[in-house]
């Protein structure tokens, strides 16, 4: 058989699906974080269609795992609070309205966000710090309530809402991929929600379609 540089690609492009096939975890039922921006990583936690749809936020312990597998909670309260879960998809349901809505320069309902940075903000105290020898700000959240919980959830909301280019914050273009992304790239010509899982399916799949073709 002659090795032609298309076939090489081809077959590397085909050793990477593979990989990606088994460890993908758009496949599997936990989250993921590919969307380069703390709000956005949060309306992923329900991601993908048909057969690959996965709900991540199915109780509210699990919520609980999203904040500290997304560096927002050090240490997990005793027990999570009830309301949580509910809370959490009436806020993410949210979120997912105002990014949509604020790209065509619209408005959306933005209430439980607000309610959020209110009945969850922390409170600061000032406290003397022995080691560097000076008062310090320190700003408490408290754990044992939902709003407490989710705040960092919807300060993220609002800095991306407030401070982004929300022309960058696009949807996967992998067939039935719905995982969003905020464009950090130099060329902003970011495509897929990872290049390792979602860039290399439809590259395989482009490849067999010309297959076909030829």
């Amino acid at each position: 058989m002659k090795v032609t540089s298309e076939y090489v690609t081809s077959q590397i492009v085909f050793i990477g699906y593979t990989a990606f096939v088994s460890t993908n975890t758009h496949d599997a039922s936990g989250p993921v974080f590919v969307a380069d921006n703390c709000a956005l990583d949060f309306i992923n936690t329900e991601y993908g269609e048909g057969a690959r749809h996965c709900e991540c936020l199915v109780d509210d312990d699990s919520v609980v795992d999203w904040l500290k597998q997304a560096g927002l909670l050090s240490q997990a309260p005793g027990k999570a609070p009830d309301g949580l879960l509910a809370l959490a998809l009436e806020m993410r349901e949210a979120g997912k309205a105002m990014v949509k809505a604020a790209k065509t320069g619209q408005r959306a309902d933005a209430d439980v966000v607000n309610r959020v940075l209110t009945l969850g903000n922390p409170t600061r105290e000032l406290q003397w710090d022995g080691e560097t020898a000076s008062y310090q700000m320190v700003r408490r959240r408290d754990t044992t309530h939902a709003f407490g919980l989710l705040e960092p959830v919807a300060d993220a909301l609002v800095n991306l809402l407030t401070t982004a280019q929300l022309d960058l914050v696009r949807q996967c273009e992998g067939d039935d991929c719905t995982l969003l992304f905020h464009d950090l790239t130099k060329s902003h010509r970011r495509r897929w929600c990872s290049m390792a899982a979602c860039g290399n399916r439809m590259k395989v799949a482009a490849f067999r379609s010309r297959q076909k073709a030829g």
